[in-house]
């Protein structure tokens, strides 16, 4: 079934970044990490230049979705969007928020389609697609955006063979964070985390570990109250639905080997509370997955790295084990519909 599915869907990201160096690098790479076969969904210009900027002999070659998988060991394929993108390592210009943002619309097009197999996203800068018009908090809600209505709920994962984690509030100021963390964002956030786990990750009985808010857990109420009264009624009802939900569990000892070996995945209250670890356990290897949309969407867990662009110093490992997931989660995702 592998042999026959389409090729990954990567797209360009921000132009200026990273994104077309380790695009390159991952491709080069190819045969001794077992890559799956992708395309690139963006401007080749922009990738032709990147490569004789880092020095790198890479052809490559515009095509059709479905002819990428047969160019992909001997070019790099690039399905075109028609938007040319003008900018140099480093600097963005006018051309990079709608070079990037179009990107993503033609991957998920074509994944919905059924001419790719699964989207892989290279970073982007927020910055640079709010000046060219850009609406949404970032690339999670855009996905979300493009799968018409009513929009799914995407929630967003960090996982990694050390360490699996979800923010349930992501980019808002840690004041806000009690007035938006509710029982009921956290059984929503749960839910998706759980089914996903299991339909394309393919565990059972997903343990999942709910964090504690306060230090200590907030010892009882004594150190605040939100862990009594939003988390600890949240995985009641979890519980009460079959999911294997506890908590909530102090942030201080969750993270250490043997905690670990306990669960599946840790749901945190708040960004950095999950991220910092994960990030300090696996920062090249941990991979940004979108839990609850139609199609598998991975991408790398970084950002542009503008000043790194154009210098052949931007590691491609990260986006290497984003390409091998979105693979792994495709296969168990088609064997699961075709089994329905």
């Amino acid at each position: 079934m592998t042999a026959s599915m389409p090729a990954l869907a990567l797209t360009l990201g921000d132009p200026a970044g990273i994104g077309p160096d380790i695009t390159l690098a991952a491709w080069q790479r190819r045969e001794a990490d077992c890559l799956p076969a992708f395309f690139v969904s963006g401007d080749a210009g922009t990738l032709s230049r990147r490569a004789a900027r880092l020095g790198l002999d890479i052809p490559v070659r515009i095509c059709a979705p479905e002819e990428a998988a047969g160019l992909f060991p001997k070019a790099l394929p690039v399905v075109a969007t028609g938007i040319e993108a003008t900018a140099g390592p480093g600097r963005p210009d006018a051309s990079s928020g709608p070079a990037a943002r179009v990107a993503i619309e033609h991957a998920v097009s074509l994944v919905q389609a059924g001419r790719a197999s699964a989207v892989v996203t290279n970073p982007i800068a927020k910055s640079v697609m709010y000046e060219a018009g850009f609406s949404f908090p970032g690339h999670t809600e855009y996905l979300a955006h493009l799968c018409g209505e009513p929009a799914p709920m995407p929630v967003m994962m960090l996982w990694s063979p050390l360490l699996a984690v979800v923010p349930a509030t992501i980019h808002i100021p840690l004041a806000e964070v009690p007035r938006r963390l509710t029982s009921e964002l956290l059984v929503a956030t749960t839910r998706i985390t759980a089914r996903d786990l299991k339909e394309r990750f393919g565990i059972p009985a997903p343990r999942i570990v709910l964090c504690g808010v306060n230090p200590h857990a907030g010892e009882n109420g004594t150190i605040g109250r939100e862990d009594e009264e939003i988390v600890r009624p949240a995985v009641a009802m979890l519980r009460a639905e079959g999911i294997d939900a506890r908590g909530p569990a102090p942030a201080d000892t969750l993270f250490h080997p043997a905690a670990r070996q306990g669960y599946d995945v840790v749901i945190g209250a708040y960004h950095d509370q999950v991220l910092a670890p994960i990030k300090a356990l696996a920062f090249d290897s941990a991979v940004n997955v979108t839990l609850g949309l139609p199609f598998v969407r991975t991408s790398p867990d970084h950002g542009t790295a503008f000043d790194l662009a154009g210098t052949g110093r931007a590691s491609p490992s990260s986006l290497i084990e984003a390409l091998r997931l979105a693979r792994r989660l495709a296969v168990t995702d088609a064997a699961r519909r075709n089994a329905a």
